[in-house]
């Protein structure tokens, strides 16, 4: 992209405005998470999963949607396996019996032709549910810990570190902000569930590739203008990168808004939060990760002098 090709913006000594965006951001999601609390799936939350067999493939849309009153909450629908079977999932207060009954007479309306079996039921139990989230929430506590360590081993110098954990955590915390507020405010599911969890994961490696093009850019200036001051050479690592930043953000964002308006109900919220994703990861490689390097390093050289 042109515009980028020889970039001399000066976004480093206006680090602070960055600084007052992200934190009104974090503290505004933290608010929403421990005031209103995670919207948990029927993964986390525990329920009633049904495998329901019909003898030709099914619209799994139109069985979701048909199964949301009577059940009296938007069930988890969804293909299962390569055959005809699919899956649903539900957190409701109704007898199994009752479920069992409901999904079979609302298979047999929406689909008359298509006659539908139960072939598998199974209880989800609060304790299980316990356990996923719990490895859930570790997951990416240790991927967070083993980047921290990467990033240390490759760099040398903690301040790396900490800049890029810190981008990680501010990109993850304001995803988790924004599924919270809009969470029933939106025709989509935005439930905290397994499939989400891979995409907060995928959030993490995203950012994190984008961080680390930038920090090797600064280690190379950093050799090269040695005589330059630390803040003014950051910038210009910042804006040596800025095309490729760029144009790899918009074709990533291109092809996941594609997945969000294409891919069904099912993926929505994962297709939601990947464009989330690449938005934020995108703008902390550039206005938290290596603003925080500036200063954590500019504070350890003084302290050092």
């Amino acid at each position: 992209m042109r515009l980028f090709e020889t970039a001399n913006y000066t976004i480093i000594p206006h680090r602070k405005i960055g600084y007052v965006i992200s934190i009104t951001l974090v503290i505004i999601s933290l608010v929403a998470i421990f005031g209103r609390g995670l919207q948990y799936g029927i993964d986390f939350r525990g329920g009633i999963e049904i495998i329901l067999q019909f003898e030709e493939p099914a619209s799994v849309d139109d069985l979701r949607v048909e199964l949301t009153e009577p059940l009296g909450a938007m069930p988890d629908v969804r293909r299962f396996g390569v055959g005809e079977d699919v899956l649903i999932r539900v957190d409701t207060e109704l007898p199994t019996s009752e479920v069992q009954q409901t999904v079979l007479s609302t298979a047999a309306s929406t689909f008359p032709n298509n006659p539908a079996t139960i072939v598998q039921t199974e209880n989800v139990g609060p304790s299980f549910a316990d356990d996923l989230r719990n490895a859930a929430l570790m997951s990416i506590i240790f991927a967070l810990i083993v980047i921290f360590l990467y990033i240390l081993i490759r760099f040398k110098k903690w301040s790396y570190s900490a800049g890029a954990v810190a981008a990680l955590a501010h990109d993850v915390i304001i995803t988790l902000g924004i599924f919270t507020i809009l969470h029933g405010l939106v025709p989509f599911s935005l439930d905290i569930n397994q499939s989400l969890i891979a995409a907060f994961l995928t959030i993490v490696g995203y950012s994190l590739n984008d961080t680390v093009v930038v920090f090797d850019r600064i280690r190379e200036n950093s050799l090269i203008f040695k005589t330059e001051s630390f803040d003014k050479m950051v910038n210009r690592s910042v804006n040596n990168t800025l095309s490729r930043t760029v144009v790899t953000s918009l074709t990533t964002l291109f092809v996941v808004t594609i997945l969000f308006i294409f891919g069904g109900d099912v993926l929505k919220g994962l297709s939601f939060a990947l464009i989330l994703g690449v938005l934020l990861g995108t703008y902390s490689s550039i206005f938290v990760s290596s603003a925080l390097l500036v200063d954590l390093q500019l504070k350890t050289r003084k302290n050092v002098a």
